[in-house]
């Protein structure tokens, strides 16, 4: 509606107005960043291999702790997204609380997935009842705990406002029978009765009781972060252990579409589905997103490249503590194809949620140095529009012996390379490579034309050598500057340069 107002009032209004206009666009733009806006991340309409994210092409790199932030009351995940925002990186992966750990478990030092005795929270209220695993009270699987739901959207919103995407990984398998008597499904852990079976069976549609449980718990977190834009669901972490079934996957995956399709928001969703390597047969239509652990070599992704979803490495380690092995690990993922890459990191701990612990015993890598390094990768591949690259295995015609290689091209455009000396599973001589250094000779089979050439140093940055050359076409041998492990290349075409 329009007011005339009388001419002697207008400066005065004008002020008060704008100062309102101010205050309308603040909260107006909060409660974007609370509400999530913003559609939630997909998969490019242009190649469905990569993300979008709000409005740009994405491709998620981290280096991230062991996913009890929020189910730990004493991880301060402020710090924790501070030190990923300082570090450039924009992934973190996170259990539900519907699991827990134990402090021997798995001979991680401060392990985030282990709180302390009345450090565990959970979806699920606590009853008035002693007698909790933990010697707290035991768990009603009937309500809903609120304190937990205002941690997890305080996360998100935490995560949100740092630019870092979250996986939300909603169960878990009992690897062992210590595991399944920590959990609130276990009957003796809650006051419903429900869980009256072996650790086997938690995750198969036997217990028709359970089944209701996990559905149920489902659809109150999808409800519950529906206004998040950095957010998609992982159903079950390797499921491939423990009894977990396919067809009970597949139910908590129409779960999450069934409730979503009522809200509004369509957040990604995905399965985690082997350590190491395994192709994927009929995959879920709702599931977008499909994830490998331990994945070096990368064949998951030659794999299953033909599916036309996102395929990422959403957890490391095994492999020793030197960052070397899992930068490597990540450069060759990201240039066969994938477009996630996620490094277990067990430098974050409770008491070290900065990611500032250099003396742990936990079995994998993680420090200052190495998410700095991912950087890098990060850095170069959002060089290219890679959106269009695709993975290139024709364009390496030869390379120096002793060397492996992955490619990615947009033909005619741009070109990405990535050089590094093989390294063993579980490398016993990484300390003798590591003095070695060496040029490598790569012969590239490229169209006519004009290019640059770059070569990346992966520990820095830095571009150690540049050259532009015209090419009459077909193959050309190009030569990288000195370098000890693994370089990469960045080849784009010049236009006007063809002649």
């Amino acid at each position: 509606m329009n007011r005339s107002v009388p001419p002697r009032r207008c400066a005065q209004r004008s002020s008060s107005r704008a100062v309102l206009l101010s205050l309308l666009l603040a909260g107006l733009l909060q409660f974007g960043a609370v509400t999530g806006a913003e559609p939630p991340i997909a998969l490019h309409p242009d190649n469905p291999h990569y993300f979008l994210w709000r409005n740009r092409p994405t491709i998620l790199i981290t280096s991230g702790e062991h996913y009890g932030a929020v189910l730990n009351l004493d991880f301060d995940y402020g710090r924790y997204f501070e030190e990923l925002q300082t570090c450039g990186l924009n992934h973190t992966r996170t259990f539900a609380g519907t699991y827990r750990e134990i402090p021997s478990s798995f001979g991680i030092t401060d392990n985030t997935l282990a709180p302390k005795p009345g450090r565990f929270i959970s979806p699920w209220a606590r009853s008035d009842q002693p007698g909790d695993f933990d010697g707290g009270p035991k768990f009603d699987l009937s309500r809903w705990d609120a304190a937990y739901f205002t941690r997890l959207r305080d996360f998100l919103q935490q995560a949100q406002q740092r630019g870092v995407v979250v996986e939300l990984n909603l169960f878990c398998p009992m690897y062992n029978d210590e595991l399944w008597q920590a959990c609130p499904m276990n009957a003796a852990n809650n006051v419903n009765g429900v869980g009256r079976c072996p650790r086997e069976e938690v995750y198969a549609l036997k217990h028709p009781e359970l089944t209701d449980v996990q559905l149920a718990v489902t659809r109150k977190i999808v409800e519950e972060v529906r206004d998040f834009d950095n957010l998609y669901f992982e159903v079950c972490n390797e499921p491939y252990f423990g009894g977990v079934t396919i067809p009970w996957q597949h139910r908590i995956v129409e779960a999450i579409a069934e409730t979503e399709q009522k809200l509004g928001p369509r957040h990604l969703i995905s399965m985690n589905i082997a350590n190491g390597r395994a192709r994927v047969e009929q995959p879920h239509p709702a599931v977008s997103i499909l994830n490998f652990h331990y994945c070096t070599p990368p064949d998951a992704v030659d794999l299953n490249y033909d599916l036309n979803r996102v395929i990422g490495e959403n957890e490391t380690g095994f492999r020793g503590r030197e960052d070397a092995i899992y930068r490597t690990e990540g450069w060759m993922f990201l240039l066969a194809g994938g477009g996630l890459y996620n490094n277990l990191d067990y430098s974050f701990t409770p008491a070290h949620p900065d990611g500032s612990l250099l003396e742990y015993q936990s079995p994998g890598g993680g420090s200052t140095t190495l998410r700095r390094q991912l950087k890098t990768l990060r850095d170069f591949l959002e060089s290219f529009d890679f959106v269009h690259l695709r993975p290139a295995p024709d364009l390496v015609r030869k390379t120096t012996p002793g060397l492996s290689c992955r490619a990615l091209a947009q033909p005619e455009r741009a070109y990405a390379l990535y050089l590094h000396v093989p390294l063993e599973n579980k490398p016993k001589n990484l300390a003798d490579l590591a003095q070695r250094s060496q040029r490598a000779q790569v012969t590239i089979g490229l169209p006519a034309g004009g290019y640059s050439i770059e070569w990346i140093n992966p520990l820095t940055g830095a571009v150690d050598k540049r050259e532009t050359c015209r090419h009459a076409g077909g193959d050309r041998t190009i030569e990288s500057p000195e370098f000890v492990l693994d370089v990469a290349a960045r080849i784009k075409h010049l236009p006007g340069k063809d002649q």
